[in-house]
């Protein structure tokens, strides 16, 4: 572990724990597993991004049904191709720590499940949810007619200025009146 904590530098193993809801040695081991996913030929971490094929490979995200959109929302790639740098990397898990607010767990909730990026959930956005949510095979696929009532069920109590969208802080409202969502939205390497 003593090399992994040199290769990383005390000065930035200390920023990044400013920086993040992690500990010294949450940071160490995202380094290692970091470092682990990296193409061999790379050395420097400071530009090194991993692939989100080679992110989805963990454990912790492999059955996410929400995998790749987390990737694309943490990614700061260019090209959209949900990469991560390490700092990316430490922002996602740093998101999805026991110690993250929720505040801070409910904006990165909205926005992975804001998949067209527009700042509201829409129908199309929720409808997208809830077959992530199910699966969307045969067996559990909804009919047109449940997805239908389910989004106007969840629109009904969500939407609380009745524009037909959920924004941000309607989000917010109705995650503080769930105890059970800061303990179900969590990476632990």
């Amino acid at each position: 572990m003593g090399t992994t904590a040199s290769q990383l530098g005390k000065e930035s193993l200390s920023e990044y724990q400013e920086l993040t809801f992690l500990t010294k040695q949450e940071i160490l081991l995202a380094h290692k597993r970091f470092t682990e996913l990296l193409n061999k030929d790379e050395k420097d971490l400071s530009n090194a991004r991993v692939s989100m094929e080679r992110i989805l490979t963990l454990p912790e995200l492999k059955s996410n049904p929400f995998r790749k959109r987390i990737c694309h929302v943490f990614s700061t790639s260019d090209q959209k191709d949900g990469s991560l740098t390490f700092e990316d990397f430490l922002d996602l898990l740093s998101a999805f720590s026991d110690s993250a607010t929720l505040e801070i767990k409910s904006h990165y909730a909205f926005r992975i499940f804001d998949f067209d990026d527009d700042g509201t959930l829409d129908s199309a956005d929720l409808e997208k949810l809830v077959n992530c949510l199910t699966g969307e095979t045969d067996d559990t696929r909804l009919t047109s007619d449940e997805m239908r009532q389910l989004i106007s069920n969840i629109l009904e109590e969500s939407d609380i200025d009745k524009d037909g969208t959920v924004n941000l802080s309607e989000f917010q409202h109705v995650i503080s009146r769930s105890p059970d969502f800061v303990s179900s939205f969590k990476i632990v390497l």
